[in-house]
């Protein structure tokens, strides 16, 4: 099984180099953009079979600190596959199909934790998937920040260069931040509500931090769009905004997954 699932995360490492390259040609001699389609879905294909492979056990599906980061990197990357019929979006493909990629290897290469698991109920499980749908457009939303950060200093430059000259106007970039923000905080609440409804212990020692800090990030990403829709918030203050709040998500999910799994021999998704 260990060296299918090596394969298959080769296989994936190299389609999403391809396709990264694709968005590059794309952008830069107008190369079809079906090249990055062809190779990103292979890449995607590959990794979501390994992620079956290592996740799946004795019939419940374990989720451990290597396997959530390729999960959380695949799923933006499957949302980016989908949406990027839109050219604004689909240059996030230069950093979300090499992450995908690095993420993969990673998923590879850090263990899972060897504790006890058990089923979950449906509630469960629905707070879940409202949980990942969150962080994948969310993780869209921080990719598409540091995009703009980079084409702000590009900009300070008479002409910009490189691809950069190729993307549409920073105006057309933030509302695209902002709609991806949008819809990952929309999700984000819901995921935290039925977290609240259904999940007894939710705030129990060893899950108090997850909890604290998904209400901060949330509460973070609430205050930017309030700034975006009362103020015009953008620019810098945008993009740092955006990034503090993901990197607060960051460390409630990962943070708490590194303490529970790695130092506690304890496990929760």
């Amino acid at each position: 099984m260990l060296t299918f699932v090596i394969l298959e995360v080769l296989v994936a490492a190299l389609a999403y180099a391809a396709a990264t390259y694709a968005v590059w040609q794309h952008h830069a001699v107008g190369t079809p953009y079906v090249r990055v389609t062809l190779a990103a879905g292979i890449g995607l294909a590959a990794q979501l079979v390994a992620l079956v492979h290592m996740s799946l056990h004795t019939g419940v599906m374990i989720i451990g600190l290597g396997t959530a980061l390729s999960l959380f990197s695949w799923q933006a990357a499957f949302l980016l596959w989908l949406f990027s019929f839109n050219r604004s979006v689909g240059a996030l493909g230069l950093v979300m199909y090499p992450v995908a990629a690095l993420s993969a290897i990673a998923g590879l290469l850090v263990p899972d934790s060897s504790s006890a698991h058990e089923a979950l109920d449906w509630p469960v499980q629905l707070h879940i998937v409202l949980s990942m749908l969150a962080y994948g457009l969310l993780t869209l939303g921080a990719v598409q920040a540091v995009v703009l950060s980079i084409q702000h200093r590009q900009l300070r430059r008479r002409p910009p260069s490189g691809v950069f000259t190729t993307l549409p106007p920073l105006e057309t970039m933030e509302t695209l931040l902002f709609r991806l923000i949008g819809a990952g905080f929309f999700l984000l609440s819901l995921a935290i509500t039925t977290g609240a409804l259904f999940i007894s212990h939710l705030f129990e020692q060893h899950l108090a931090h997850k909890a604290v800090l998904s209400v901060v990030a949330w509460l973070a990403f609430a205050i930017m769009l309030f700034g975006r829709w009362r103020y015009g918030w953008r620019g810098r203050l945008a993009v740092r905004g955006v990034l503090g709040g993901y990197l607060l998500l960051v460390l409630a999910y990962f943070g708490s997954k590194l303490v529970l799994e790695l130092i506690l021999g304890e496990h929760w998704w």
